[in-house]
């Protein structure tokens, strides 16, 4: 057979291409140790099997999320443009300090936690006044801070979802460290591998792959370091079915939060342009976060962060049935299939329009009558929908 994808994040399977064709029965232990349950094949190109359409399981996966979105958020306290500059700031301080950590673990001195704590209960309260703005600052990274970004994604991704659950505030404080640390073990990757503009040989892949545990080390000397920091550092590789690293946990033997930075860690990451590898929309990362978990994530887990973030999340750009395309800029508090739009293209004319907000869960003549056809990739139509995310 031919494979065309496999369904997994790229940063978690040990193959040097992910397209190639499958001819042995080694290649197939190769596939399944590496904790691959589910593959894309190409039929004209290989041998054709009994298994639903590439079509056929996108509308299953559709129609299961559409059924999760029936669940409320909890609505922002100020607009996304009145928060914007704030968590520009919070992202600016929240990166240089993982660059200092990385920098210090590097050199082999000592972490000092002190500066984390005031760092993530800023992240903390950008996140309650409103969350859509530091998650779509966020979305952007290039190549140079890719690193020390996905490091504040990822705290800031895993401090909505702790709130969204209702955690203790404690808890949520202690988790966002762990998160804002949690890579801290890449200080010991060589840049040449970490940044490689290809894909890693075994040997790299082996090398990054003992970051989680080299980061639980390295943290493990520094006083004030929580145990729910540590276990977050050292498993938010690992899989419930058993597949992941560096210890090979399954089920119930991983943490409630290793499991949930797990979901996030991977989130922030395939949505994210890297040296070889495009960035797919959020929208379609969590549909793939959901196809997952039937093996690799906690599936109660991956659909609370769905509600969390919205099935549409703020910056995703979508196709309404008029026609027109708008970037999400606000989920609804009750309906995550009815979130506030600013349309700014229309698609029938091929022009762009006066941007218009409009309230999906609105009727006609109150600014809605419109609905979601389809989350959209900006590539497909040439658009740009981070210009559009503050309404006019």
């Amino acid at each position: 057979m031919y494979i065309h994808e496999l369904s997994c994040d790229w940063m978690s399977h040990p193959f040097m291409r992910n397209r190639f064709l499958l001819s042995t029965e080694a290649e197939v232990r190769r596939v399944h140790d590496a904790g691959i349950r589910i593959v894309v094949i190409d039929t004209e190109r290989g041998i054709d099997v009994e298994a639903p359409t590439v079509q056929q399981a996108a509308a299953a996966t559709e129609a299961e999320v559409q059924q999760i979105a029936a669940h409320a958020v909890r609505p922002a306290r100020v607009a996304i443009g009145e928060e914007l500059e704030r968590a520009a700031r919070v992202r600016r301080q929240a990166a240089d300090l993982v660059k200092n950590v990385m920098a210090d673990a590097r050199l082999g001195k000592a972490i000092e936690i002190g500066p984390v704590q005031p760092v993530v209960q800023n992240v903390t309260e950008s996140i309650l006044r409103n969350p859509g703005a530091l998650m779509g600052l966020l979305r952007i990274k290039s190549k140079d801070d890719y690193t020390f970004l996905h490091s504040v994604s990822v705290c800031t991704l895993l401090v909505a979802f702790c709130h969204s659950r209702g955690m203790d505030d404690a808890i949520v404080r202690e988790a966002g460290m762990g998160a804002l640390l949690h890579d801290t073990g890449k200080a010991l990757v060589p840049d040449a591998i970490l940044n490689k503009p290809g894909p890693l040989t075994e040997a790299e892949f082996a090398i990054i792959r003992r970051h989680p545990e080299d980061g639980w080390r390295i943290l493990q000397q520094a006083p004030g370091i929580s145990q729910v920091a540590l276990d977050i550092t050292r498993h938010h590789h690992e899989r419930i079915d058993g597949s992941g690293y560096p210890d090979k946990l399954a089920g119930d033997d991983i943490s409630e939060l290793a499991k949930m930075a797990a979901i996030v860690d991977v989130y922030d990451a395939i949505t994210a342009d890297r040296c070889y590898h495009k960035g797919m929309p959020a929208a379609s990362a969590l549909r793939k976060l959901h196809e997952w978990s039937k093996f690799h994530f906690d599936p109660l887990l991956v659909q609370a962060f769905m509600r969390c973030v919205g099935i549409y999340p703020v910056g995703t750009l979508v196709l309404l049935e008029s026609g027109r395309l708008g970037v999400v800029v606000e989920p609804h508090e009750s309906n995550l299939l009815a979130p506030k739009v600013n349309t700014f293209f229309h698609t029938k004319r091929n022009v762009y329009i006066r941007p218009e907000l409009v309230d999906l869960s609105r009727n006609l003549g109150a600014g809605g009558a419109d609905r979601i056809v389809s989350h959209e990739n900006p590539a497909r139509w040439n658009v740009d929908p981070d210009r559009f995310m503050v309404p006019a």
